[in-house]
């Protein structure tokens, strides 16, 4: 019978950080997707075909933490589909959203992998919404269509802390903003940075802070519903911590710090507390030298003798008691320079001065 379909619909993970990857896992990944399709490609390519579908996968349009060589070979798959198309041969990219029933691929995730599939902003699909979207996409005629079930409720809270994916900002009603707080709504908003609320604290009081942040965030990546459920001196190891999740906290934490970090933060400082404390080490403020101080009121001087231009007397005033200043430094400086050195006086001393010094030892 003759050949009419073709579906290539193959896939491996094994997921890791894109700096830790290896030859053999991208070789893993990339070789049942790019080289298996090529193959039907360049086998098929002179049959008759109705149609020739290929499985791609939303990571490759919405990005997936630790899928960086799963997600290229997506991407190449969808470019061979437009290569086809634009030859006059069939072809359509399905770039999947998650499947409900577990396969080979997805048995193994557990929680802290589904919320972030949901931080995706994708929701499971039941096989039958997956054959209908099959179908579908194949009437499209298009060269790439995404068939996925969107996760409305986490791209609302996305949208809400303006994290939203770029791409689905069109298709995500966004929260109004806020107008700013005036006198007549109330104390106004706190303006000052982390840093400077922290450094005005007391110390036990921004060590507790700051120890609070880092758990609500470490217990934001492993999806407790409370910010409590991680404790300061909880290793993150012993939290369930992977590479993924310590690049996971490491984003979240630069967001709300301001900090470059590094992707290894949770395992360089092992517990909430002593990332706590590195935390504290890169904000805060540096010591403002005696120098820095006397030019900053120097700077403030000149502002001060600009609004005193109109005030003649004024103004003579404050510059004749800074003309005093300076003519008192470089007249001592002068005379510091003007007196000889211990050396100096020995040198010029005489006979019976020596013999007096070497008699009173003065």
């Amino acid at each position: 019978r003759p050949l009419t379909s073709v579906i290539h619909a193959a896939g491996v993970l094994d997921d890791g950080v894109v700096t830790g990857l290896t030859a053999e896992q991208l070789d893993r990944v990339l070789r049942p997707k790019i080289d298996a399709a090529f193959n039907l490609h360049d086998l098929t390519q002179h049959h008759p075909l109705n149609a020739f579908v290929l499985f791609s996968g939303a990571a490759a349009t919405f990005g997936s933490s630790g899928q960086a060589h799963y997600a290229a070979a997506n991407v190449f798959l969808e470019a061979l589909a437009a290569h086809r198309v634009a030859s006059g041969l069939p072809g359509a990219a399905l770039g999947w959203g998650f499947w409900a029933e577990r396969s080979d691929m997805t048995e193994h995730l557990d929680a802290v992998a589904m919320r972030r599939i949901a931080q995706i902003g994708l929701a499971e699909m039941t096989s039958e919404q997956g054959l209908d979207l099959f179908d579908a996409a194949v009437r499209a005629g298009e060269a790439f269509v995404l068939p996925a079930v969107l996760n409305e409720a986490s791209l609302r809270e996305q949208a809400v802390a303006g994290n939203l994916p770029a791409i689905l900002r069109e298709l995500v009603r966004r929260p109004a903003q806020r107008k700013a707080a005036t006198a007549d709504d109330g104390p106004a908003m706190d303006t000052a940075t982390l840093a400077e609320r922290l450094a005005a604290a007391p110390e036990a009081e921004r060590t507790e802070q700051l120890r609070d942040l880092v758990c609500a965030q470490a217990s934001g990546v492993l999806g407790h519903a409370t910010a409590t459920a991680v404790k300061p001196h909880q290793s993150f190891k012993e939290l369930g911590f992977d590479s993924l999740g310590a690049v996971e906290l490491r984003n979240r934490l630069m967001r709300v710090t301001g900090l470059r970090l590094s992707a290894t933060l949770a395992f360089d400082y092992p517990t909430p507390a002593a990332l706590a404390d590195h935390l504290w080490d890169a904000l805060r403020p540096e010591e403002e030298s005696v120098a820095d101080r006397v030019l900053s009121d120097l700077d403030e001087l000149e502002s001060v003798l600009a609004t005193l231009a109109a005030d003649e007397q004024a103004r003579e005033r404050v510059l004749s008691r800074v003309q005093q200043l300076v003519a008192k430094h470089l007249a001592d400086e002068a005379a510091s320079l003007d007196e000889p050195s211990g050396a100096d006086r020995f040198d010029a001393a005489s006979d019976d001065e020596l013999f007096e010094f070497l008699d009173n030892g003065s």
